[in-house]
């Protein structure tokens, strides 16, 4: 009980304040989203990388695009991992809390579309919740259910791989937050249309 009042005092960020107030109006857009994380636990792994592209009509927004490397270097460090990835990275590079704040910004209201979404879900919630935040109230789809709906499938899921070979999306050298954000948007467009998602 006490656990209850507490969060309906508690006083959140300015942006998290911000980004709640958002949903009194209908979302306008989609956002296809990837994480690059250190591992499969949302309590104790952290995200790497976050990519995202804005989807709007049957268009993707190349230009409305998110990309960062997100600094975790104690996090590398206690749990002996090289930091070689966010050294060598050309993306912009942010602390966790800027850049949660920046990616809670980009999203607003819209519809959050990724493959297995609910994963990336929860460890962006698991950060948020380090910054005193809620979880997010995004509405959100994920690839893998939408073509197994398309198809039928209900006993198998299907990797990122699978469903760009599927849909002949090529596949990129460049392994990043980011690119993977792009091939699911294209694969989002073409699952879209089939089951008439507007």
């Amino acid at each position: 009980m006490l656990d209850w009042i507490k969060n309906i005092n508690k006083e959140y960020p300015e942006f998290w304040k911000d980004y709640l107030s958002k949903f009194e109006t209908k979302p306008n857009r989609f956002v296809v989203l990837s994480t690059e994380t250190s591992g499969l636990n949302p309590d104790k792994d952290v995200i790497l990388s976050l990519g995202a592209f804005s989807v709007v009509d049957d268009s993707i927004m190349i230009k409305d695009n998110f990309e960062s490397v997100l600094l975790q270097y104690k996090f590398l460090q206690d749990n002996g991992l090289s930091n070689e990835f966010i050294i060598e990275s050309k993306m912009v590079k942010m602390q966790e809390s800027e850049a949660l704040e920046a990616f809670i910004n980009f999203i607003g209201n819209s519809i959050l579309v990724g493959h297995h979404i609910n994963f990336d879900i929860e460890m962006i919630n698991s950060a948020l919740e380090r910054l005193d935040c809620g979880r997010l109230k995004n509405e959100a789809l994920d690839v893998d259910m939408m073509y197994r709906k398309l198809t039928d499938i209900n006993d198998k899921q299907f990797s990122l791989d699978d469903l760009c070979e599927i849909y002949k999306i090529p596949k990129s050298d460049r392994n990043s937050s980011a690119e993977d954000a792009y091939r699911i948007s294209l694969l989002f467009l073409k699952l879209k249309s089939r089951l008439g998602i507007k």
